[in-house]
């Protein structure tokens, strides 16, 4: 009976496990294409600044937005506001975008969630130190995306960086 009942157990969780797996094949593929429009909302373009002005700041050049990367970035907000989290979430997949259609040799990424403003969000990113290392760094390239959820009105902030 014991014995049995074991049998029971690991076939369930065996079926379980294969059922609630993802594997690589059934993950979103990301465009290959050169994006090269992007619309710009206030809150993105005020984002963007104010990185340049805080890296200016510090004596740091300033990095050029790519709409391609801003629209990876706005890819993966909505990513984020569809499955209510906060993460990053098939990174791999827009680092490997971003090398191929942009022949970025470095890549980094900032999400936030919930910050009001663009300030807000920043000052997030500044008071901890893997972001702000982020937005310190070696590259030459980013984009940004904020995008509001419909449902709750929150800001899903995405910033990747890249190094060309």
């Amino acid at each position: 009976m014991r014995t049995y009942l074991l049998k029971i157990i690991l076939t369930v969780i065996v079926v379980f496990n294969l059922a609630s797996c993802t594997s690589e094949e059934s993950a979103p593929i990301s465009e290959a294409a050169l994006i090269s429009d992007y619309n710009y909302n206030e809150t993105e373009l005020a984002m963007a600044d104010a990185i340049n002005q805080y890296r200016l700041s510090i004596g740091l050049d300033a990095l050029q937005t790519i709409n391609h990367i801003s629209y990876k970035s706005a890819e993966h907000n909505d990513y984020m506001i569809s499955n209510n989290v906060v993460n990053h979430d098939l990174f791999e997949e827009r680092s490997q975008n971003l090398m191929a259609v942009l022949g970025a040799v470095k890549v980094n990424e900032n999400v936030a969630y919930n910050y009001t403003t663009p300030a807000g969000a920043l000052n997030a990113w500044l008071n901890s130190a893997g972001h702000k290392a982020n937005i310190e760094g070696d590259f030459t390239h980013f984009g940004v995306a904020v995008t509001e959820d419909p449902i709750n009105g929150k800001k899903y902030y995405t910033n990747i960086f890249i190094k060309k």
